[in-house]
């Protein structure tokens, strides 16, 4: 599987986090579709299926990431 490089993967994550923000403030509907594609691009580059999983692998591979580090668990 290619591996993508860690700084797609952190502008990825804060662009779904930025995204979801304004979803909820809002609740609007480009907001939800670029989201969704979002989402999808961070699953297909993490090799996971839901977007939690792939926060969590995004996460674990930028730099100063830990295996144990539970911090990397969405709340």
């Amino acid at each position: 599987m290619l591996m993508a490089h860690p700084d797609v993967l952190k502008n990825l994550i804060e662009q779904y986090e930025t995204l979801r923000t304004l979803h909820a403030e809002n609740g609007s509907e480009e907001a939800r579709r670029r989201m969704d594609d979002v989402a999808y691009t961070l699953c297909v580059s993490t090799g996971t299926r839901d977007i939690d999983s792939a926060l969590v692998a995004a996460r674990h591979r930028l730099p100063g990431a830990r295996a144990t580090d539970d911090a990397l668990v969405a709340t």
